[in-house]
């Protein structure tokens, strides 16, 4: 027998360790974040109104075999002018009963609220994890990167959920990279011009860096797609905690005259770590964190942007010429890249300059629910 639960966090957290095997690529979030996040007292989404959302488990016989998230993101809706609802955190054993059940509840309570579509994963905005991995099953993820197994798209299929918006996560090996070679003439020119400042995001200007980052980040992608502006408070509350995770030789924020202009964010994989500790701050912790920081060699770029003013300028690959000198100085082996959408050409041939190789496949899942 399957039943359904709404807002049973420690129960949704333990889905995955019932459902996956132990040797799959799937990285839990820590206990911490996914109880802060899918608090709804706590979330900023929800508390100053600009989101909404349910969480819901599946229990066969009292055990939990799958979650998901069902969402309203008002404030993307009245940007973009739709009437969508999302799915997140979607993760369930490989069971079409299970999965028909959670896919049912999270349509209902879109349907309840007169949303004419639902879309997934987004855990819970499209500036958090996004996705349904559908090739590159293979690859290790990196921090801030979803992992899915086979079964997970398979089951959204037999739902009626189509693939659309296709991703592509990116991963480059440092030794086989030059750097110099992502040095055309205007990178070089910024490089040598004192007008541009290239600042540290280190723990003592950590809130103004962080402040600086979230001003470019909204301008630079103020037109893509589903993209909406974090506050200052949302952001905040995703990237508050990244301050005690910080390698300060492998970020920064650029200074135009005084003016923040672009950011790349750089930090270095905690997956290995998270999955060591199942996710949860133990005894043990503080000596695994700190023997993580010692022997880890993969950082992921989390985002890179560039203030509109200083588009085609050369930014961009100033900038990651920057981070890959200071990250192969600084040891590091294997740089990941978050998602790239297919529709953002400019992106990918960076990536394609940077010698990225594709990691994971990625797709959007969606489903009218206008009958």
């Amino acid at each position: 027998m399957i039943e359904i639960v709404s807002n049973d966090r420690r129960s949704a957290f333990a889905v995955t360790a019932n459902a996956y095997p132990g040797d799959s690529r799937y990285v839990l979030p820590m206990w911490s974040d996914f109880d802060r996040m899918l608090d709804p007292a706590k979330n900023p989404l929800v508390r100053n109104g600009h989101g909404r959302f349910e969480l819901f488990t599946a229990l066969r016989d009292g055990r939990p075999l799958g979650r998901i998230v069902a969402a309203i993101h008002d404030a993307s809706n009245a940007r973009h002018g739709t009437a969508r609802a999302q799915f997140g955190y979607f993760d369930c054993a490989d069971d079409p009963e299970i999965a028909a059940a959670l896919l049912a509840a999270a349509e209902g309570w879109a349907r309840e609220r007169g949303m004419g579509e639902i879309a997934g994963n987004f855990n819970l905005t499209a500036m958090q994890q996004v996705g349904v991995v559908t090739g590159g099953f293979e690859g290790a993820p990196y921090t801030d990167m979803v992992w899915s197994p086979p079964h997970i798209a398979r089951l959204l299929e037999a739902s009626g959920y189509a693939p659309t918006f296709p991703m592509t996560t990116f991963e480059i090996a440092l030794s086989e990279i030059d750097p110099a070679l992502l040095l055309g003439e205007k990178q070089q020119a910024i490089l040598a011009d004192p007008d541009y400042r290239w600042m540290p995001i280190d723990r003592r200007h950590f809130p103004q860096r962080l402040e600086e980052s979230r001003l470019i980040l909204n301008d630079g992608f103020d037109g893509n797609p589903m993209f909406v502006p974090p506050t200052a408070e949302e952001y905040r509350f995703q990237a508050g905690d990244m301050m005690w995770v910080i390698d300060s030789r492998i970020s920064t924020v650029v200074h135009h005259k005084g003016e923040p202009v672009g950011a790349i964010i750089a930090i270095p994989d905690l997956n290995p770590l998270v999955k060591a500790v199942g996710g949860r701050i133990g005894p043990s912790f503080p000596f695994r964190f700190l023997w993580h920081r010692w022997s880890n060699r993969r950082a992921v770029i989390v985002y890179q942007s560039v203030a509109r003013a200083f588009h085609n300028r050369g930014l961009n690959g100033a900038m990651l010429h920057k981070v890959a000198s200071a990250l192969k100085a600084a040891g590091y082996t294997t740089l990941g890249g978050t998602w790239i959408a297919d529709v953002n050409g400019p992106s990918l041939r960076q990536a394609q300059k940077a010698g990225a190789k594709p990691l994971h496949r990625l797709h959007l899942f969606a489903k009218s629910l206008r009958d």
